[in-house]
């Protein structure tokens, strides 16, 4: 069976990625990596993302159009269609990944480590800290993919988003935010295409000097997207919708 890792750079724009994630840009270069960019949907918020990248519909279509919506996804994610089809599934990510996929409201007692076949994300490392370090989030991923050698692994990292929030996207700690997921996905990238894994590379939106991404603006809507170890003839998104039947196809299962 096919594998795939998702990587979800939270607060990732396309002009800081193209600028500072020089590892990407070197396989972009060598042709081991493709690279799209890619308008985010409206509204450029994070949860009716989420749920975007994970069902292929747009906020509009899910109506989840708030951060503060917290309910499961109103349609099949990636998540059920791929354990529908028999594959082991697994996410280091944000809390509002598992109220999406699994169960909501989330209850980190009970959510925030998930080891259940009967949900959507079976294995799941959960944080609910938006100041969680990246390098712990990666650690979680990697322990995730040991343990239970997920076909599809879901990699969410919030530290980019958090050093927009609090510094904007013109200061210096956002920039070395995006520079440290680059290091990152230097050290881990590797193993995972070792492992016969196509890799995913994307945001959900980008970041203003307002330190926001609430507007209809190209700072704030903007995304790179990365395809990786992927058959030539995997088609890249033109749209964020696009992305969760790729993923689909990458995985070998059904979308429609």
């Amino acid at each position: 069976m096919s594998r795939l890792v998702f990587v979800l750079l939270d607060g990732l724009g396309a002009a800081a990625a193209a600028t500072h994630m020089s590892f990407l840009a070197a396989l972009t270069q060598a042709s081991q990596a493709r690279h799209t960019e890619l308008t985010a949907e409206l509204p450029p918020l994070s949860r009716p993302i989420y749920a975007t990248l994970l069902t292929g519909l747009t906020p509009l279509e899910t109506g989840i159009v708030r951060n503060e919506d917290a309910r499961p996804a109103p349609a099949p994610t990636l998540f059920a269609r791929a354990r529908a089809a028999g594959l082991t599934t697994a996410a280091a990510a944000y809390h509002w990944v598992s109220e999406l996929c699994n169960i909501a409201p989330f209850t980190p007692g009970r959510d925030r480590l998930c080891d259940d076949e009967a949900l959507p994300v079976s294995h799941g490392l959960f944080y609910s800290e938006d100041a969680y370090p990246d390098a712990e989030l990666f650690r979680d991923a990697e322990a995730l993919r040991f343990r239970y050698e997920p076909h599809l692994l879901l990699v969410h990292s919030m530290g980019i988003d958090f050093a927009g929030h609090a510094s904007g996207a013109d200061s210096r700690a956002y920039r070395e935010a995006v520079r440290a997921a680059d290091a990152l996905l230097a050290a881990s990238l590797p193993a995972w295409l070792a492992s016969g894994a196509a890799v995913i590379v994307t945001s959900d939106h980008g970041m203003d000097a307002d330190a926001s991404h609430s507007d209809a603006t190209e700072a704030a809507r903007r995304v790179p997207f990365w395809l990786v170890g992927a058959p030539e003839d995997a088609p890249l998104p033109v749209r964020q919708a696009d992305i969760a039947p790729l993923a689909a196809r990458l995985l070998g299962i059904p979308w429609s």
